[in-house]
């Protein structure tokens, strides 16, 4: 038998990683439950698991950022590593679908949801302007998204000058949709709890908003990566996974500001009205 590697694929090490994060999330969730349920351990529980999940995110990633640059992500490793990508974000596609059919099966028929009363938006519901910070948010991250193409594009071309600028700017871009976003809610008409429209509202947009704050966490350890000198034009699947994410959210919230911004407006009511009413 060989003594040196014989073939292109990665065999993982045994780790304790998958174990200690199992047990973290439970902690996690436990804590939450009881936070919930108002038993005293709760609080305690939930910080406690939430710092052990983040703190394994932070050992596991900068064991997989090890092991590309020692040279354990060939071009087979990194091929599968694609397809992970390509249907972790299929699954996120998914995860929105169901907001999404859940907005419109109000939306649409309004006499068939409770507390509706058939009007969309619910009578009382002093919706956002979709004119006015939504599509301020929109043109955010639509800026967004061509600066990191642009990063993305000056790091296949050796230009680390480019992609800096690039990252810094689609990262400063993301924080401020978030400020934005949390601006909107702050000032919203409506809460959470009463009805379908609130509801299904906050439980889209604020997914999306987490995402946002995910992918701008993805892009500052990016660009983290690029001033340690790490990604080369020919091996730089982790900034690649982190602009794929990105312009995931992009889209989504093109769908969200048009379905619900726009659609769950006076205009969007108009156009119910006259289609369904």
């Amino acid at each position: 038998m060989a003594a040196g590697k014989t073939h292109d694929f990665h065999i993982l090490q045994p780790s304790s990683r998958p174990f200690v994060m199992a047990f973290a999330a439970l902690l996690l969730a436990a804590g939450g439950i009881g936070w919930m349920h108002k038993f005293s351990w709760g609080p305690i529980a939930f910080f406690a698991g939430l710092a052990s999940v983040c703190a394994m995110f932070f050992l596991w990633w900068r064991d997989v950022v090890h092991e590309a640059n020692t040279g354990d992500h060939t071009p087979v490793v990194q091929l599968h590593h694609r397809y992970g990508m390509i249907l972790f974000i299929a699954s996120e596609v998914m995860f929105f679908v169901a907001w999404f059919w859940a907005y419109f099966s109000a939306a649409l028929y309004p006499k068939a949801a409770a507390g509706v009363a058939g009007v969309w938006p619910p009578k009382g519901v002093e919706v956002l302007d979709p004119f006015v910070f939504p599509l301020l948010n929109t043109m955010i991250l639509l800026l967004s998204g061509t600066t990191v193409t642009w990063a993305h594009h000056a790091l296949i071309h050796g230009d680390r000058k480019s992609l800096k600028q690039g990252l810094w700017l689609t990262i400063i871009l993301g924080a401020i949709f978030s400020c934005i976003q949390a601006f909107e809610y702050h000032h919203a008409e409506f809460g959470f709890a009463g009805n379908i429209y609130g509801a299904t509202f906050y439980m889209a947009t604020g997914f999306h908003g987490f995402h946002v704050f995910i992918g701008t966490i993805f892009l500052l350890v990016c660009l983290m990566r690029v001033y340690k000198g790490d990604f080369t034009p020919r091996q730089h699947f982790g900034f690649e996974a982190a602009a794929w994410y990105w312009h995931f959210v992009d889209v989504v919230w093109l769908f969200l500001f048009i379905s619900i911004y726009v659609w769950g407006s006076k205009f969007g009511a108009a156009v119910v009205h006259n289609a369904f009413g």
